[in-house]
């Protein structure tokens, strides 16, 4: 053994201490951190290792070098894309995941996969999906909406009478992808699936909203011969707009299509008794994504792919060979996503649900959401910002008063970064650059919008 490993095995408690150490810091140390660190000189790369400094000392490289670098993205002042934390016990299942490194592909060596279906039954009870429903985890809500519509594919075949699994997505011919205000993940995943972005036609949406008009989605069905697939939005990125999802199932009663759900983080609205009614519908989707690094507050990577299909699952992502063993009739997740190996991200997310059940759960969701609407108001009552669409839930979005270009916006965005008291991310809505805020994260309170709010006004009064 090289000395290096055998001393770090004959210390590894001392090493493992170390490490605590300096995370404990880093989590104590959040709201002082910056919560973005903007870019700067490129690092040079040091020189490839040749001997190694064994684990202390790369710990001690890591702290010199790269760990100041490393912005507050866990904390509750970071508020750019949608990002969630790590709450305390799911941050101890991921160093478990870690410590434990089981693989839960496959069923033939260990229990990892059955603490992932009952993890996974849990979270389907909290989205309010019923038993029809099946779940594998994922990297994240991209690669929850491949797998969702590598199955949709799948049945569009079936409906065509070709088998896609044997002949490739070329012996479906053209297909037809229906949604209103489509996340950009959507044209990425009928790309790598080989359906073709072109494949995705726009429907209108409601007058000054992001959710689809369900009437002229009724229109674009009707006049479609054939088959097609329908995504629909619960919690659109820019408003935490929802589509209608118990009207547009409603249209299978007289058009052929698939459903697919985009619920990264507006399906939590299930989990708060007031917002439940906007995911009304959910469990009559085909396939639904669900993104856990993001309002259950899991560490990264962690998502869920939902689908009531799972024969079709199968037949797409099935990986026969002797060494694994026979399918059987409960398949091990190897067959049910495009990964074979990987780590059991089920152990965080188990950890938390153990750790805070739904009513913890729930209340992160409802704070956030009481964050949210807090920053609205605030902006609302200031002569420097415009509200650009209603807070629905836990996104704000928002752009100064009078003509704003995307030079503004861009300015802005590097400005509330380098003052690091919270970090925004720039878009566009209804043709209008415009900032967004979004609060996902399990630590954030009013003192945190407060804070938030003080370093707009200052910022915007530039």
């Amino acid at each position: 053994m090289h000395p290096r490993l055998a001393h770090d095995l004959n210390s590894l408690p001392d090493l493992l201490d170390a490490t605590r150490k300096l995370a404990g810091e880093a989590f104590a140390g959040l709201d002082g951190r910056p919560a973005a660190v903007p870019p700067g000189e490129v690092v040079a790369r040091a020189p490839l290792p040749v001997a190694g400094v064994g684990g202390r000392g790369a710990l001690e490289e890591f702290s010199q070098r790269w760990e100041s670098g490393f912005a507050a993205s866990a904390g509750p002042r970071y508020l750019g894309f949608v990002t969630g934390g790590a709450t305390p016990a799911s941050l101890a299942g991921d160093w478990l995941t870690a410590a434990y490194d089981q693989n839960p592909a496959s069923g033939m060596d260990s229990s990892a996969q059955d603490l992932e279906r009952e993890t996974v039954g849990w979270l389907a009870e909290l989205f309010g999906l019923g038993a029809e429903f099946s779940g594998a985890f994922v990297t994240g809500a991209t690669m929850s909406t491949v797998t969702g519509l590598a199955i949709a594919r799948e049945w569009l075949g079936e409906r065509a009478g070709v088998s896609v699994t044997d002949d490739g997505a070329a012996a479906l011919g053209p297909v037809t992808v229906l949604s209103g205000s489509p996340h950009s993940s959507i044209s990425k995943a009928l790309s790598f699936l080989g359906m073709g972005r072109s494949a995705l036609k726009k429907v209108p949406v409601l007058p000054g909203r992001e959710a689809v008009d369900v009437a002229k989605l009724d229109e674009m069905l009707d006049a479609l011969d054939g088959p097609a697939i329908v995504v629909a939005n619960a919690g659109t990125v820019n408003t935490v707009d929802f589509d209608d999802l118990r009207a547009i199932a409603a249209l299978k009663q007289r058009h052929d299509f698939w459903l697919h759900v985009d619920a990264a983080f507006g399906g939590f609205a299930a989990l708060a008794p007031d917002h439940a009614a906007l995911v009304a519908g959910l469990d009559q989707a085909d396939s639904v994504v669900v993104d856990l690094h993001k309002w259950l507050n899991v560490p990264y990577d962690s998502a869920v792919q939902f689908t009531r299909r799972r024969d079709l699952q199968l037949r797409v992502f099935s990986n026969n060979a002797a060494y694994l063993g026979e399918i059987g009739e409960t398949p091990d997740f190897l067959h049910l996503t495009p990964e074979n190996s990987r780590r059991l991200r089920a152990l965080p997310a188990w950890f938390s649900l153990v750790a805070y059940g739904r009513d913890g759960h729930r209340e992160i969701v409802e704070r956030c959401v009481a964050s949210a609407r807090d920053l609205g108001r605030r902006l609302e009552g200031s002569p420097r910002w415009r509200l650009l669409a209603p807070v629905r839930l836990n996104v704000v979005c928002f752009t100064p008063a009078g003509d704003v270009t995307r030079e503004r916006i861009d300015t802005l965005v590097d400005e509330i970064a380098a003052e690091g008291t919270t970090f925004l991310t720039p878009t566009v809505y209804d043709g209008r650059p415009a900032l967004r805020a979004a609060f996902s994260n399990w630590r954030t309170t009013a003192a945190d919008v407060e804070r938030v709010f003080a370093v707009l006004e200052r910022v915007g009064a530039g």
